[in-house]
Parts: C-alpha cells; structure tokens; sequence
C-alpha cells in the first residue's frame, strides 16, 4: 500500500474541499468553480481543475466515471454506492452498506491485486416522475 504523498495546503484547495463537502450533489467541475466563485471572486476555472485532480489523487474527493465526457465529483471519499436517473442525469448517494464480504469473495478468486469496486444503479428519480415523497429526493 503506498503511502499518500504530502502537499501543501492552499486556500484555494482548502476552500474547494469544504464546498464540495457541503453538497449531496455530485457537481462538475464548472459546478464547484461557480461555488467558490462566492467565497475567493479572482479564482480560476483552471485552478479548480487542478485542484480538484489533486483531491481525487490524495483520496480527500471522488471523481465518478458516469460514462459521460463530463466529471462528476463526490465530496465523500468513503466506499459507498449511487443511483443516477436515467432521464436527467441526477446523481445521488445510496444508503446501502458497502458490500465487503463481495470485495472477500472477488480478492479470494482472482489473481488482481484488488484495489476497489465501483457499481451504480439505474433509475428514474422523484423529479422526473413527479413524486416529492421520495426519501431520496
């Protein structure tokens, strides 16, 4: 296991973190520059790039492969698993334990050093239905 390198922290890295960290959404990365747009006014869409690639590297945020040219990014970090509507793209966190004992089973019959798993359900989201009385909407 290798040891996450140390960087130093800058406000502007700080500051990205902590709105990205606030949000339930999984933003772009324009998303998160037009947020922190609000607290540092002079800071650059490529500073945002950049920085939030370094996140992703040192593990702190998620960036999601949605099988879109877009990135998404997840300001939780921690194995967990999502649903995104198939109609508008709307992608939320699920409340559903991670699945250990099927990363057990995977690392037992294979060769691969294991190193994670990705899985996203599919659906249609409260919005696109109609229904406000979702306990995820």
């Amino acid at each position: 296991m290798s040891k996450k390198p140390k960087l130093r922290t800058t406000k502007q890295r700080t500051v990205i973190l902590e709105e990205l960290r606030k949000l339930r959404s999984h933003p772009s990365a324009v998303e998160i520059y037009e947020i922190v747009r609000q607290r540092l006014p002079k800071i650059s869409l490529g500073t945002v790039y950049r920085n939030l690639e370094v996140l992703s590297h040192l593990e702190e945020v998620k960036q999601l492969d949605t099988g879109c040219p877009l990135k998404r990014f997840d300001g939780n970090p921690r194995s967990h698993y999502h649903i995104r509507c198939t109609r508008c793209d709307r992608l939320d966190d699920l409340p559903l334990d991670s699945m250990q004992s099927m990363e057990d089973e995977v690392q037992a019959m294979t060769e691969f050093q294991f190193t994670g798993h990705s899985i996203e359900f599919s659906g249609i989201c409260p919005d696109c239905r109609g229904d406000k009385n979702s306990p995820l909407g």
